[in-house]
């Protein structure tokens, strides 16, 4: 994904110097980046929604809330990749590559999911962690001066963006889609490793589920009492 993207970023040394500037990131990179990375993000919960969807079908039960959350995790993600096609088309390469990483990706994640999903909901934990490193740099890019035509202010977040998150006035710049998808993507990474703890036939999804002691911490849609590392199922349930 680093190769096809053409990411590297300069690695940092002691003191807060670089040792290359070589691989600096530009404005068209960070977006060839992003469109990327979206594009492969919005698999894992499409595929997990589906194959419950079908077990539930089969089964003829409830699935207890898991489906609901995967689809909207895969509406979120194709959400963030619709912000960003609003800013940058990709070429025939491009296009070429994500179709590729689309069919490979798919259909591996579709024979581990039914293998263990347990497995690859961890998976896709570590993958939003990733998207959160990658979202953090470019915000440090972005606040550091590096990208000096979103600094300027001439580019401002699409209008799929600003619906999307309600965006208020005077808060439109770029840097504020990148901070609400980086708060999108680490929601992601706490549900994903909440769901990987739980039992994957039994067990209620936390995220869906209404609880009766309010006074406890407990697993929500909102961004308060997130958990990064994920609840442990004991406290999830």
């Amino acid at each position: 994904m680093d190769t096809a993207t053409g990411y590297k970023h300069p690695e940092e040394l002691p003191g807060g110097g670089q040792a290359s500037k070589r691989f600096e990131m530009t404005e068209s990179k960070w977006l060839v980046r992003f469109i990327f990375l979206e594009s492969v993000a919005g698999v894992p919960g499409m595929v997990g929604g589906m194959l419950r969807h079908l077990h539930s079908l089969r089964r003829m039960k409830r699935d207890n809330g898991w489906i609901e959350t995967l689809i909207e995790e895969s509406f979120n993600e194709r959400m963030h990749l619709l912000t960003f096609l609003k800013l940058h088309t990709p070429g025939i390469f491009m296009r070429t590559m994500i179709l590729g990483a689309q069919g490979v990706f798919f259909n591996g994640f579709f024979i581990c999911y039914l293998l263990s999903p347990r497995t690859c909901h961890r998976f896709v934990g570590y993958l939003e962690e990733e998207a959160v490193r990658t979202y953090t740099r470019a915000i440090c890019d972005l606040d550091a001066g590096k990208l000096p035509l979103w600094n300027s202010g001439r580019v401002q977040a699409p209008e799929i963006a600003i619906g999307y998150w309600n965006m208020p006035e005077g808060k439109r710049g770029m840097r504020e889609p990148l901070m609400y998808i980086r708060a999108d993507e680490a929601k992601h990474i706490e549900v994903n490793h909440t769901l990987g703890n739980l039992d994957q036939n039994t067990d209620p999804n936390p995220f869906a589920s209404v609880f009766k002691d309010e006074s406890k911490p407990h697993p929500s849609k909102n961004l308060e009492g997130s958990k990064g590392e994920g609840w442990a199922r004991e406290e999830a349930l």
